[in-house]
């Protein structure tokens, strides 16, 4: 709670030190940040401080480049895919664990998270071999398959939490007064699930736009995502467009965190919690 006028000097002095010790701990997390925005402006064809100009020539060279256009293209066809199936199969697995007395729920919700606690190199290497013998490897298949491996976990995370406060006397109230089961999905339990799956699927948008062990697995060279074009430009050449293509996905981050907090107060709202 903030500082009281009727606090003692010790207890204001630890309150203003919490305050500081916050704010450079979250200045330390975001330099990384703050440096990369900036030169994603700069005028030179290197990585120099302080600038010599500014010009949006990098932000050209994403928009219109060929090599840019394509990773773009995928990466977005790719996530699109990956949010559609990840955010149907967590919803559907979710809906399932949330049922009373449903047997094993501990391990199977275990089971379904596991993607995101192992190593995601690990991951991708068991894949690599499993898609080669089943004929998945260079293939958008194979790569969007991949990435909803990774992604439904956060559906089915999200989901849950959503319908940990969820009231099942209203769909059993619904069928009680006749409902066929779709008609209690679409009127009575969508609408208070939609935020939840609605973040869910924003996380599984981003955890497949941002990835890229995988694509360096499983993806062929006519198959390159975003993440990959720039893990190969800072290998193979120090191209500033990083920083454009950088700054651009921090943009899309913001964003994608902004509607997640408002669609979590509307969820909020709509079960009834009121903020203290």
């Amino acid at each position: 709670m903030p500082a009281s006028t009727y606090a003692s000097p010790m207890e204001k002095g630890w309150y203003y030190l919490h305050r500081l010790i916050c704010t450079a701990v979250l200045l330390f997390l975001i330099a990384p940040i703050l440096v990369i925005i900036p030169l994603s402006f700069n005028s030179v064809p290197f990585f120099s401080y302080p600038m010599p100009g500014l010009s949006l020539r990098w932000y050209q060279e994403f928009f219109l480049g060929n090599q840019w256009q394509v990773a773009l293209y995928n990466s977005i066809f790719v996530a699109v895919s990956v949010t559609l199936l990840s955010t149907t199969l967590g919803t559907l697995a979710a809906l399932g664990l949330s049922r009373p007395n449903f047997p094993w729920r501990a391990a199977l919700l275990s089971l379904l998270i596991s993607p995101i606690m192992v190593p995601v190199v690990i991951t991708a290497v068991a894949m690599y071999f499993f898609y080669a013998d089943v004929g998945l490897l260079n293939t958008y298949l194979g790569l969007i398959l991949a990435h909803t491996t990774i992604a439904t976990p956060f559906v089915v995370i999200t989901v849950t939490a959503t319908l940990t406060g969820f009231d099942h006397s209203l769909t059993r109230a619904a069928a009680g007064l006749g409902a066929p089961p779709v008609t209690v999905f679409f009127n009575v339990t969508l609408p208070l699930i939609l935020p939840g799956m609605i973040s869910g699927a924003l996380f599984a948008f981003g955890s497949s736009f941002d990835e890229v062990v995988l694509a360096l697995f499983i993806a062929s060279v006519d198959q390159r995502t975003l993440p990959r074009t720039m893990f190969s430009g800072i290998r193979e050449e120090i191209n500033p467009t990083i920083t454009a293509a950088a700054t651009i996905l921090i943009l899309f981050s913001i964003a994608m965190l902004t509607t997640v907090e408002l669609l979590r107060r509307r969820s909020e709202r709509l079960r009834g919690i009121r903020n203290s």
